[in-house]
Order: C-alpha cells, then sequence, then structure tokens
C-alpha cells in the first residue's frame, strides 16, 4: 500500500533523524519535514502521537513509529506493508 500522507518530526541536528530521512529518500518516499526545535506547536504534537520527546518520530497516515534507528525503520515499514523501492 503507498501511504499517502508521511510525517517526520525531527530535530535539527539530531544524527539519527537524518538517516530516517536518507532512508526514505533512498527508497523514494514523499515526506514531509517538521523541525520541532523551530515549531512549539510541532513538539507539543510529537510528544501527544508519541508519548515522548526523543525524535525521530514518523507518522504514516496515522501510524506510528518513535525514537528509531533506519533498522527499526525498514523492519516496521515492512510490517505495516508500505510500498518502497
Amino acid at each position: 500500500m503507498k501511504p499517502q500522507n508521511v510525517r517526520l518530526f525531527i530535530k535539527t541536528f539530531c544524527p539519527w533523524c537524518h538517516k530516517a530521512e536518507h532512508w526514505l529518500d533512498k527508497h523514494d518516499v514523499s515526506y514531509e519535514t517538521i523541525d520541532v526545535l523551530e515549531d512549539d506547536a510541532a513538539m507539543q504534537e510529537m510528544v501527544k502521537l508519541s508519548d515522548q520527546d526523543c525524535a525521530p518520530v514518523i507518522d504514516v497516515d496515522g501510524k506510528i513509529l518513535a525514537d528509531f534507528g533506519p533498522d527499526e525503520l525498514e523492519e516496521w515499514w515492512r510490517e505495516q506493508k508500505f510500498d518502497a523501492k
């Protein structure tokens, strides 16, 4: 299934966040990047969605994965049956 709405909550200097962006780019996934350090409302939303304040957090069509690395993202993506090249 091809995701309709992908949002990646990041912190500017977070290496895990950059790895998540790289993984999404490598798999040609369209996504919106939301920097929670630049936007207090975005930080509040990220905490509400994930019950924590660690980044990255990804919201794919309402399904949430929080505080992850590329391996966890890949496994979760496959478990959710999202399309990726």
